[in-house]
C-alpha cells in the first residue's frame, strides 16, 4: 500500500519551511499564531502549511490547530 506524498520545503535564507499534504490548487490563510499560514482549498480543507522564523522555534515548541 503506498503512503501519501509530502511535499517538504526549507528556505534557510528567509527561514521559512512549508509542508504541502496534497498538490492541489488552494490558498493560504492566517492561523492563531502570527508565525504559520495554513493551505486550503476552496472548501477549506487544509492542504498545508508553512512556518516563518522556524530558526525561533529552537527556543520552545510551537502549537497551533489547523482547521
Amino acid at each position: 500500500m503506498a503512503g501519501k506524498l509530502v511535499k517538504i520545503w526549507y528556505d534557510p535564507e528567509g527561514d521559512y519551511l512549508e509542508v504541502i499534504f496534497e498538490q492541489k490548487e488552494g490558498y493560504f490563510r492566517e492561523t492563531a499564531s502570527d508565525q504559520v499560514m495554513e493551505k486550503v482549498d476552496v472548501e477549506g480543507n487544509v492542504l498545508g502549511f508553512s512556518i516563518l522564523r522556524v530558526s525561533a522555534l529552537k527556543q520552545k515548541p510551537l502549537e497551533v490547530a489547523l482547521s
